[in-house]
């Protein structure tokens, strides 16, 4: 029995042949496990304390405008042109996208970087964030009966894009958090604010 505890300790092989050792072995493995506790809950209150909730929905809220506009604006264009539901959501997404990464690429290149090194920074802050944000609020505007073929004067129209949009917000803004907090997503940015 203590022979099979003593191979639980691999990492403490070298001590193996000292019998006056075996009682610091056991208090020694003890404490490793609480080291090793100890790191993570460090590692986690880093994560949690990079990350506040209103840091989160910060870089959520900046995120769901840029994906508002591109989204109305291909609802727009695509109505205009009578296309149909399925090429103007394609529309649609391409243009959140695109005023998503506008929006951040905007302030990072008022921080004076040139714009491949602030496009790969937008990319970095803004890609996870716009692509859940655009799966949730297309998912729910399909959900929602009639939604997608009301008109731009219809109030359905808005009122099941503002409910798709709030639904996106509370899913995408722990995304954010989770990102932000491992010094991803929006973390990126933030050393380029003063």
């Amino acid at each position: 029995m203590e022979h099979e505890a003593h191979q639980g300790h691999a990492g403490h092989t070298d001590h193996s042949g000292h019998t006056d050792h075996t009682g610091h072995e056991g208090h020694h493995a003890g404490h490793t496990g609480h080291t090793d506790h100890g790191d993570h809950t460090d590692h986690s209150g880093h994560a949690g304390g990079g990350a506040s909730w209103g840091m989160a929905a910060k870089a959520t809220l900046h995120c769901l405008t840029g994906c508002a506009i591109g989204e109305v604006l291909g609802m727009i264009i695509g109505t205009a042109l009578g296309w149909g539901n399925a090429p103007t959501m394609v529309l649609a997404i391409i243009l959140a996208f695109f005023f998503g990464y506008a929006l951040t690429l905007r302030g990072v290149l008022a921080a004076g970087l040139d714009f491949r090194a602030a496009f790969k920074v937008a990319l970095a802050a803004d890609t996870l964030s716009i692509a859940v944000m655009e799966i949730v609020d297309n998912g729910v505007l399909l959900l929602v009966p009639g939604a997608m073929d009301a008109h731009l004067d219809a109030p359905l129209f808005w009122g099941a894009l503002a409910f798709a949009f709030l639904v996106a917000f509370v899913v995408t803004t722990p995304v954010n958090k989770w990102l932000i907090g491992r010094g991803k997503g929006h973390a990126v940015v933030h050393q380029y604010h003063h």
